[in-house]
């Protein structure tokens, strides 16, 4: 499946953390229509890594693996510095690109906007061949912009539904056990209504409103709904006619209609106390939810809107910092970052898919047969974030430096349609919105 091949685009002024919930930053960055290109050097001597400080177990993934790295070899000596997740974004946004590190890890969609300001330089050239095979398609598809990769992450991300099995069956609800038989809307629809006739209150499903529909949650837990009706947020630079098409509207209006159904999970716990039958989120919360339910709990697809069931994919990267002048060094060690042992640390710490072929196949969780093998379902079948068709599942969210408008204006008109606005108005206007800013800037295009 091939990944994102376009001109990327441009913003003058944009900066943005997409962590859940979202954090959204913006600085302005000078910018350029020249691709920029880090130093080889010796491939030897002292290099600079920044990475986001995260979950403790997390971080220390992380620092062992510069100091398995830093023992394994007297050649390349790596300095760590952890910045805290909530600063990360903007603080490269608000460096100058002379002043950030070899290497640094980014969270994916900001990518377009940090290759544009010339902070990040195509790793091709630097990494092994044998680390670039190895690395998922979906994990590509992120960090690749015109045939150059610019980013590989460590792990990676899904979206599906999780279920009660419990409370299904004295519902008399029947559901999905794999990608192929995903329910329709319209099927999905029908099981919250049996789901009310047994449940006290009448609410059944978590779409985790309290993380807010206004963040990248909004966004990242919501674009499948458009992309499984035929959408998409931008097409050919363009949101009407896209985002606003009759199918979208369509899926809208049956999104809003779920929300009678809707815990609005204040504590964070609808589902893992069993207040809910289902809960529509990610794959971090299964340690949380298999620890509450235990052979209870079910893993679904989100529901198909007529164009296949599909999902959002993407996490945070690792790159090398246009400025470098020692990427042969920076990529020397993402070939030991991105290997067997520090991928499987990683994702023993955080729960998240492997973003790379062999520890996906290795992972107790997301082998063929585990418990999450259908996130690594879905992302054995990478979308891109441009041909979005029916075969495919995983979608990226799109690769353009004008990103921060499109999940904003995005993410709005869905918390209006949620608030019970006219799907038809919420989203004509947030397309026109994104289209008046693209043209407002050039359409966004490298001069």
């Amino acid at each position: 499946m091939s990944s994102t091949s376009r001109k990327y685009r441009r913003t003058a002024c944009t900066g943005l953390a997409l962590a859940l919930p979202l954090a959204a930053l913006a600085a302005c960055g000078g910018g350029g229509g020249t691709d920029a290109s880090a130093e080889a050097g010796s491939g030897k001597g002292t290099i600079s890594v920044w990475a986001h400080q995260g979950q403790k177990s997390e971080d220390a993934a992380v620092q062992n693996a510069v100091k398995s790295f830093n023992s394994s070899q007297s050649d390349i000596k790596v300095e760590l510095k952890l910045i805290p997740g909530n600063d990360y974004t903007k603080t490269i946004t608000a460096t100058d690109a002379s002043e950030l590190p070899d290497v640094m890890e980014f969270d994916g969609p900001t990518m377009a906007n940090f290759v544009y300001n010339k902070k990040l330089a195509p790793i091709d050239d630097y990494v092994s061949s044998k680390t670039m095979a190895n690395a998922t398609d979906a994990s590509k598809s992120q960090g690749e912009i015109d045939g150059k990769h610019y980013g590989l992450g460590m792990y990676d991300s899904g979206l599906g539904v999780y279920g009660n099995k419990k409370l299904l069956d004295a519902a008399g609800v029947k559901y999905p056990t794999s990608l192929s038989d995903d329910w329709t809307a319209d099927e999905f629809t029908a099981a919250l209504k049996a789901l009310k006739a047994k449940d006290s209150d009448g609410k059944t499903l978590d779409i985790q409103e309290n993380n807010g529909l206004t963040t990248e949650w909004g966004t990242y837990g919501f674009a499948p709904v458009v992309w499984s009706a035929g959408g998409s947020l931008l097409k050919d630079g363009k949101a009407e006619g896209a985002l606003d098409a009759p199918a979208v509207v369509s899926a809208l209006k049956t999104f809003q209609s779920w929300k009678t159904y809707v815990d609005p999970n204040t504590d964070g716990n609808a589902f893992a106390k069993g207040r809910v039958a289902l809960s529509w989120v990610g794959h971090w919360m299964y340690p949380t939810y298999s620890k509450a339910l235990g052979d209870d709990l079910v893993v679904m697809p989100l529901p198909g809107f007529g164009n296949g069931p599909k999902t959002g994919q993407g996490s945070w990267a690792w790159g090398i910092g246009a400025d470098s002048k020692n990427a042969k060094a920076a990529g020397a060690f993402l070939d030991y970052l991105l290997n067997d042992t520090n991928v499987t640390a990683m994702t023993t710490a955080n729960g998240a898919p492997p973003a790379t072929k062999s520890a996906l196949a290795a992972s107790p969780l997301y082998k063929q047969g585990g418990p999450l093998q259908l996130f690594t379902d879905q992302l054995a079948k990478p979308c891109g974030d441009s041909a979005i068709t029916k075969s495919c599942v995983a979608v990226t969210r799109p690769v353009t430096a004008g990103y921060p408008t499109v999940t904003a204006k995005f993410s709005e008109a869905l918390n209006s349609v949620y608030g019970g606005a006219d799907p038809k108005d919420a989203l004509s206007k947030a397309a026109r919105s994104i289209d008046q800013d693209f043209s407002d800037n050039a359409g966004y295009e490298i001069p």
